[in-house]
């Protein structure tokens, strides 16, 4: 038991991004961090009181420290926008592996099946343009999607068996994937504090889809990989057969009114239709490049004038802890230990809900 407390304690120190003396100062010195040390190194279990806690100053659940399961992720591939510290780069894989660790086995205690199936897994690698189309055009007909907006892509996600996990880091990183190896589960993280608005949410998880799925030639470098992955998002989102229903086959100019209504409906940035429509030919490089000095000189690179109005959320994890419940596959306590929530504030969230 000391060595599952010492593994479990550690994981929750750099979850909350502490070193041991950052935790013994949370804790008011009331206990030392030689004296924490000895709980890492699984030298001393330390009593109820203590872990109570521990339990306030790391916000999690008592039988966190005990819990047997624990996922294993594979190797992880972050959009970093600049350096990522070890610490923050702990602290995001830690909360992941929580989350993902209490997702799956509440899943396995209602005996669902989460194996992702790729549905690009036997296409031959990415060469050109027309192959990230044919790609996102099959994952949509493999998923029974059309070509119409999609209404929720991190619902459409997750109900493909791909777990989505909003994380509130710093600014060092967009978006994250990996894989849970030993249930071929993969994952996306989204830093909330870089991807606010909702239009960024769905393309930063397309995005990431696109790395999880895509077969990308291994010579290619990251530039071009990351190019890759941006188009493809795009398609997922604005489909080619359906850009060019909306805008034309060929076009000399596009009113911006014209662009934030396409972004109304396909949840879509304005500037990434320019990008797909320049893609697609029906706009030309020249009147890419203007469009784009237009939108740098109303300083709408970054807001927009026109915002995409969605809830890109699931509600999936929620919905399986109160069938789980009224399954009577679970008790009231361990659906709260299940959202790391103490009971009373379950209670409390349960009586929102209804």
């Amino acid at each position: 038991m000391s060595t599952l407390f010492a593994e479990r304690f550690k994981s929750a120190r750099l979850m909350n991004g502490f070193s041991l003396q950052d935790l013994s100062d949370k804790l008011k010195n009331k206990i030392t961090r030689q004296a924490l040390h000895k709980y890492e190194r699984g030298d001393v279990v330390p009593d109820s009181e203590m872990i109570g806690l521990l339990c306030d100053v790391l916000a999690v659940r008592p039988d966190y420290f005990f819990r047997d399961m624990q996922v294993k992720l594979g190797e992880i591939e972050f959009r970093k926008l600049k350096k990522l510290p070890a610490r923050e780069e702990h602290r995001i894989v830690e909360h992941a592996i929580d989350y993902l660790t209490r997702y799956i086995e509440l899943e396995q205690l209602l005996n669902i099946e989460s194996r992702f199936i790729n549905p690009l897994e036997n296409r031959p690698p990415i060469n050109s343009l027309n192959d990230i189309e044919d790609a996102a055009a099959e994952v949509r007909k493999v998923w029974n999607m059309g070509t119409d907006a999609i209404s929720n892509v991190v619902e459409l996600l997750e109900d493909h068996h791909v777990k989505v996990i909003y994380i509130n880091a710093g600014d060092a990183y967009d978006g994250m994937q990996t894989w849970v190896v030993s249930h071929n589960v993969p994952v996306i993280a989204i830093n909330e504090n870089m991807v606010k608005k909702d239009d960024r949410k769905r393309f930063t998880a397309m995005h990431e889809l696109a790395h999880l799925i895509l077969p990308l030639p291994e010579q290619l470098n990251e530039k071009e990989k990351e190019k890759i992955c941006h188009q493809f998002a795009a398609a997922m989102l604005f489909p080619a057969e359906a850009l060019r229903n909306e805008l034309g086959r060929h076009r000399t100019r596009i009113h911006v009114q014209e662009l934030g209504a396409l972004k109304k409906q396909y949840g879509i940035s304005m500037q990434a239709i320019i990008m797909r429509a320049k893609d697609l030919d029906i706009i030309s490089d020249a009147y890419c490049r203007q469009l784009f000095v237009f939108f740098k000189q109303m300083n709408w690179r970054i807001e927009e004038p026109v915002n995409y109005e969605g809830k890109e959320t699931s509600n999936r994890f929620d919905q399986l802890i109160f069938r789980a419940l009224a399954e009577e596959v679970i008790s009231v306590s361990k659906a709260a230990s299940l959202k790391n929530q103490k009971l009373a504030e379950f209670h409390q969230q349960s009586l929102l809900m209804e």
